[in-house]
């Protein structure tokens, strides 16, 4: 059975500068819905729209740096589980490849933690997007030997990742 997978909105999050806010991507809706709020800003939490980075990173097939990152929800009526499968770009046995590409978060010198997710290889971005407004961003994820093993990884290779169902 074929996931059925639609648009939401585009992936926000906290700015890539601030030390505090949440640390998870969202898929926020193109139309978002407000009940009770205050004028302006308030200093409290942020969210930013995001956009992709690495520059001169070819593998999702075309040049994205600068471009808004959209999201999508992919759900299959036949499945109950989800896993997103990091460092692969298979799934383990009895599970289904829903898609897979690579591995992506916010850079590591910025001053706040996010979360790791899997971007599509042949990721999209948002129509008429390219303006460089650096709110959240995303960056393909590299292995550093260490703690890391090296074999089998290799020091500086962007990782692939996979989601999978059942």
């Amino acid at each position: 059975m074929k996931a059925n997978r639609f648009v939401l909105g585009r992936i926000g999050g906290s700015h890539y500068t601030h030390t505090g806010g949440g640390a998870n991507y969202l898929c926020l809706s193109n139309n978002p819905t407000y009940a009770t709020y205050h004028k302006g800003t308030q200093g409290w939490s942020y969210i930013y729209g995001s956009e992709y980075e690495g520059s001169g990173f070819t593998g999702f097939g075309r040049n994205l740096l600068h471009h808004d990152a959209p999201c999508a929800v992919c759900y299959v009526s036949s499945r109950g589980s989800q896993l997103m499968y990091p460092a692969r770009n298979d799934c383990p046995p009895n599970w289904t490849r829903e898609y897979w590409g690579y591995l992506s978060s916010g850079h590591y010198g910025h001053k706040h933690s996010t979360e790791f997710i899997c971007v599509d290889r042949n990721a999209e971005s948002v129509p008429g997007s390219s303006s460089g407004q650096h709110g959240v961003l995303l960056y393909p994820t590299q292995g550093i030997c260490g703690s890391l093993p090296c074999p089998p990884y290799v020091s500086g290779r962007e990782l692939t990742c996979a989601v999978c169902t059942k």
